[in-house]
C-alpha cells in the first residue's frame, strides 16, 4: 500500500468575488437520441467513436462521430432468428451486462465495465469480444491507468481504489476514506465514488456523497497531489443538511442519501476539472482553482442534472438520466476567445 499526501486547495480572495455569480448556458442540441433512460456514463476511444452505457442493459452502445449506431459490446447474438430468440429467453449469455455503473475505454479500443449487477468488471477487445472478467463485490467505476492496469472503485474494499493487472490480479490499493461517521458501514458508504483520467497518467476521484463536494487527484501508483473541495458559502445550507443526516442513520439501517456530486469529467489535456451538483456545473483549473460555474439547461429550457460528462476540446457532452446526451459549447472556450 501506498501513502497519499494531499494538498487541500481553498478559495483564493479574488475568486470569492463570484461566488455568487453562476451564468446560465443552453444545450446547442441533443445527441445520440437513442439512449436517454438509465444512462450511466458515456466515453470516447482514438478513433472518434463513443461508448454509451445504461442500466440496465446488457452491452454498452457504440456510435460514430455522426452519431450513427456502429455496434454493441459485446455483440448481439449472431446470427439472429427464433433458435437465438429461444436461446436468450432460457439460458443468459455469460458475457451480457447485468447492470453496469461505470465504463471506460483504452486508447487501443479495449472497453471496461464495472457490471455492479454480476459482481464483476468486465474487460472486452476492441471487436467487443470477451478479453477477461475480474471477480469484484460491488464495482461502480472503473479506469484504464496504463500498462494494462484497471483501477476499480466499489463500495466494500477498505481503500477508495483497487488496482488490477491486466490478468486480473490486484498490485496496489490506496485512498483512505474520509471519516464521517461511526458506523463503518455507514462510513464507507459515504465514500463511494467515481473515477476519470487524464492523458498524462493522473487518476481522479470523485465523492458522491460527503457533505463538501471533494475531489482527489492521484498519480497512477496512488499518491495524491490534490484536493479540490468546493466549500463555497452558497453550499454550506446543503453540506450542513447533508451532516444532519449522516447523525440522523448513525443510529441503523441501510444508509440511503442522494448523491451531492453527480457527475465528474475531465480534461485529458489541461487537467481541469467539471463536476455536477444538482443543476449545476463547476469548472475548476489544473490547480484546483474554481474558474466558473454554470447551471445547465436542455435547448427547451429544461433543467438537466447530469450523471456523466465527456470534456472534449471544443465542447462538453453531459449526459442526464432519462433526458439523455446533451451539446454544450465550451463556456471556457468562449471566454477566451
Amino acid at each position: 500500500m501506498l501513502a497519499a499526501v494531499a494538498l487541500l486547495v481553498g478559495w483564493p480572495a479574488a475568486s470569492r468575488a463570484q461566488d455568487d455569480y453562476v451564468d446560465e448556458i443552453l444545450a446547442t442540441r441533443r445527441v445520440f437520441e437513442s439512449v436517454g433512460p438509465g444512462l450511466r456514463a458515456i466515453r470516447r476511444d482514438a478513433a472518434g467513436h463513443y461508448y454509451l452505457l445504461t442500466a440496465p442493459g446488457t452491452a454498452v452502445l457504440v456510435f460514430d462521430a455522426q452519431g450513427k449506431g456502429l455496434r454493441q459490446v459485446p455483440p448481439a447474438p449472431n446470427p439472429p432468428g427464433p433458435a437465438a430468440e429461444a436461446a436468450s429467453t432460457t439460458t443468459p449469455s455469460p458475457n451480457a451486462i447485468v447492470f453496469g455503473e461505470g465504463l471506460d475505454v483504452d486508447t487501443d479500443g479495449r472497453v471496461y465495465v464495472a457490471d455492479r449487477g454480476a459482481n464483476l468488471v468486465r474487460v472486452f477487445n476492441p471487436d467487443g469480444t470477451p478479453s477477461l472478467t475480474i471477480p469484484i463485490v460491488g464495482p461502480n467505476s472503473v479506469a484504464a491507468i496504463g500498462e494494462g492496469e484497471i483501477a476499480v472503485a466499489t463500495a466494500k474494499s477498505p481503500r477508495l481504489v483497487t488496482v488490477f493487472d491486466r490478468r486480473g490480479k490486484v498490485v496496489r490499493e490506496f485512498g483512505d476514506p474520509a471519516e464521517m461517521a461511526e458506523r463503518p458501514d455507514l462510513n464507507r458508504f459515504l465514500n463511494i465514488g467515481h473515477l476519470d483520467t487524464d492523458a498524462h497518467g493522473h487518476l481522479y476521484y470523485s465523492f458522491a456523497f460527503l457533505p463538501e463536494p471533494t475531489v482527489r487527484k492521484y498519480d497512477r501508483l496512488g499518491y495524491a497531489s490534490l484536493v479540490i473541495e468546493a466549500n463555497t458559502i452558497d453550499s454550506e445550507p446543503e453540506a450542513q443538511a447533508v451532516r444532519r443526516e449522516i447523525a440522523r442513520q448513525e443510529h441503523g439501517g441501510a444508509p440511503v442519501f442522494k448523491p451531492v456530486v453527480t457527475a465528474l469529467g475531465v480534461d485529458p489535456q489541461t487537467e481541469d476539472v467539471w463536476i455536477s451538483i444538482g443543476g449545476r456545473l463547476l469548472h475548476f483549473d489544473r490547480e484546483g482553482v474554481r474558474r466558473a460555474e454554470y447551471r445547465i439547461f436542455t435547448p427547451t429550457g429544461g433543467r438537466l442534472e447530469a450523471t456523466t460528462i465527456l470534456v472534449e476540446p471544443g465542447r462538453l457532452l453531459v449526459g442526464g438520466d432519462p433526458l439523455g446526451v446533451y451539446e454544450f459549447a465550451r463556456p471556457d472556450k468562449k471566454t477566451q476567445q
